[in-house]
C-alpha cells in the first residue's frame, strides 16, 4: 500500500468513528460542540502519531509477553504530557473535556494502531498511519460538534447564528446518538453510490 492511501485511510475507508465505530465513548461524551470535538480529536491525534513512532521503534525490543502494557506505558506517558499541556495552556478546553483526556490511554483507537500496525510497520509508514487515522478522527468528532451545536445552540464555534434556543436534546446524549446515526447513515449511503 502506497504511502498516500495509508494517510487516507483513516479518512474515509477506515474512518475510526464514521466507518469502524471505534472509540465511540469520548466521541459521544465530548462533542457537545465543534470545539470541544476539534479539541478531543486534536489531543487523540497528537498521542496517537507519537505512540506509533514510538512503538514502531521498540517493535522489535519488547517481548511478546508484556507488549500489550509495553504499548499502555508507551500511550500514558504521551496521554500524561496532552493532560498537563492542555491543564497549562487551555484550561477552559480542559475542564469541559474532563475525565476523558486520560482515557486517551485506553481509547481503542490508539491501543489498536499500535498493535494492528505499529508493531509491524516501519516509522515513516507508523507516522503517516497516526496522521491519517487522527486527522479521519478529528474530522469525524469536528464535523458531529458541529452538527450537534449548530442544532442545539444554533451557533458554530461559539458563533451564534440562528436567534432562539436550539433544540435541546442535540446537547444531551441521545442527541449524540441521534446525530452519530445519521452521519453514518449517510456515509453508507456514500460509500454505496
Amino acid at each position: 500500500m502506497n504511502q498516500l492511501q495509508n494517510f487516507t485511510k483513516g479518512f474515509f475507508k477506515e474512518n475510526p468513528i464514521l466507518v469502524l465505530v471505534l472509540g465511540a465513548c469520548p466521541t459521544l461524551a465530548t462533542t457537545t460542540s465543534a470545539l470541544n470535538g476539534l479539541g478531543m480529536g486534536i489531543a487523540t491525534t497528537f498521542v496517537l502519531i507519537c505512540s506509533n513512532i514510538v512503538v514502531s521503534l521498540l517493535a522489535g525490543i519488547i517481548p511478546d509477553k508484556v507488549r500489550i502494557p509495553s504499548f499502555i506505558v508507551i500511550i500514558a506517558s504521551f496521554v500524561t504530557i496532552v493532560d498537563l499541556f492542555m491543564q497549562a495552556y487551555v484550561p477552559t478546553l480542559y475542564e469541559t473535556l474532563g475525565i476523558f483526556i486520560p482515557l486517551i490511554v485506553v481509547n481503542c483507537i490508539v491501543l489498536g494502531r499500535a498493535e494492528a500496525f505499529a508493531s509491524k510497520n516501519t516509522t515513516l509508514s507508523s507516522f503517516i498511519d497516526g496522521a491519517g487515522m487522527g486527522l479521519g478522527f478529528t474530522m469525524a468528532l469536528g464535523i458531529l460538534g458541529s452538527i450537534r451545536e449548530i442544532l442545539g445552540n444554533g451557533s458554530v464555534f461559539g458563533y451564534k447564528f440562528i436567534n432562539g434556543d436550539g433544540i435541546l436534546i442535540f446537547i444531551l446524549a441521545p442527541g449524540a446518538f441521534i446525530a452519530l446515526g445519521y452521519l453514518i447513515g449517510f456515509i453508507n449511503s456514500l460509500k454505496r453510490t
